[in-house]
């Protein structure tokens, strides 16, 4: 039984953690050097760090915070945002980074995906896909969601796969921050259509979606949330003793 992992997502913007709905209307949440501590003292399996404007701005990710979380944590962490060089993929790992996890950068220039799992290892290197339903189709989108792509979704993630990505996050923008439930249907679309790892994002709200997700999608390995952990409304150790109630398999302390 493969042992599912709970993360804990860490949006940046102008220094700041914050969160939003369907990435809009974003509030500041913590000083994300010390959201990045709680987390990994209460059990994250992994973290993520998104520089949510980097893209968008045309600049390079905000290093000092970076390190400053990296100073803080002892679990794995997978960095995003304005990632479009090799050279941008060695300054965050230098900052401490497990993994980089890139986005539009890949989505402008697809061979960074096959360059950077050549000299770094596939293993390192996540594509994330940003995607929304347009005329009933997973539809990718690019700079933090405000740029249609015009790519299908499961033929740009099987792209990623071919090129050497070693992991894949998909972010359901239609739930993004809405407290519903994952999106179970975009999931399922790309669990069959790659078989590298997928860490699903959007929409977690109480411990029952993360039970829904695990149980309806058993090849889902990770679980992604940000607003349900920064608010307190789902503990991390709690959500972890109803996996294991309900017979899927995590880690503990």
């Amino acid at each position: 039984m493969t042992t599912k992992k709970i993360i804990p997502c860490l949006d940046i913007k102008d220094g700041k953690v914050v969160k939003g709905v369907k990435f809009q209307d974003v509030k500041e949440v913590a000083k994300p050097s010390e959201l990045a501590k709680l987390y990994n003292d209460s059990g994250a399996d992994e973290l993520v760090f998104y520089d949510i404007t980097a893209s968008n701005e045309g600049r390079k990710i905000f290093s000092n915070i970076l390190k400053e979380v990296t100073d803080n944590i002892t679990i794995p962490l997978t960095v995003g945002g304005g990632i479009s060089t090799l050279e941008d993929i060695a300054a965050v790992l230098d900052c401490g980074a497990s993994k980089v996890s890139i986005t539009t950068g890949a989505l402008k220039n697809p061979q960074l995906i096959s360059d950077a799992a050549k000299k770094y290892g596939s293993q390192c290197i996540v594509l994330a896909v940003d995607v929304k339903r347009v005329d009933g189709i997973f539809r990718v989108f690019a700079k933090g969601g405000r740029e249609d792509s015009g790519l299908d979704m499961v033929s740009w993630i099987k792209r990623g796969e071919d090129l050497g990505a070693g992991e894949l996050v998909v972010n359901s923008i239609d739930t993004d921050g809405v407290k519903e439930g994952f999106d179970l249907p975009m999931l399922e679309a790309a669990r069959k259509a790659v078989s590298i790892p997928i860490i699903a994002s959007g929409g977690a709200g109480c411990i029952a979606d993360f039970v829904e997700l695990f149980t309806k999608l058993p090849g889902i390995e990770s679980g992604l949330a940000a607003s349900v952990f920064h608010f307190d409304e789902v503990k991390i150790p709690e959500l972890k003793q109803a996996l294991r109630e309900n017979g899927i398999a995590v880690d503990y302390m």
